[in-house]
């Protein structure tokens, strides 16, 4: 059974991958400034826990936000504040660990912003 639950959340990455790829998601990595300067998902935003309740204007409001972090204990906290500030907000379960076990993409260049 555990392996089968290890494919599905693989997929699950792989999905949240295709979303936000496509722009059908924003992903958010709250993660500290030094966790998410050795690697992180190319087209996430970075936005640290300590400083989201703050930002969270900066969130976009059209569309689902995933939020990230290492394993997926701070991107569950994330979630709630998001949603505490009327986003479609939901927990990228695993987080950074789990992303990169699948074998999913990863980058150490910052997200180019366009405003």
């Amino acid at each position: 059974m555990l392996l089968g639950r290890k494919k599905t959340a693989a997929a699950a990455l792989t999905d949240v991958q295709k979303r936000l790829e496509s722009g059908e998601i924003e992903l958010v990595d709250v993660r500290e400034p030094a966790e998410w300067q050795e690697g992180h998902v190319p087209g996430a935003r970075h936005i640290p826990l300590g400083e989201l309740a703050s930002r969270a204007a900066e969130l976009p409001g059209g569309r689902p936000v995933g939020f990230m972090c290492a394993s997926g204990n701070r991107s569950t906290v994330a979630t709630g504040i998001a949603k505490q500030h009327g986003v479609d907000a939901f927990n990228v379960d695993g987080g950074l660990q789990a992303w990169h076990r699948a074998g999913l993409p990863l980058t150490t260049r910052d997200r180019q912003e366009s405003r």
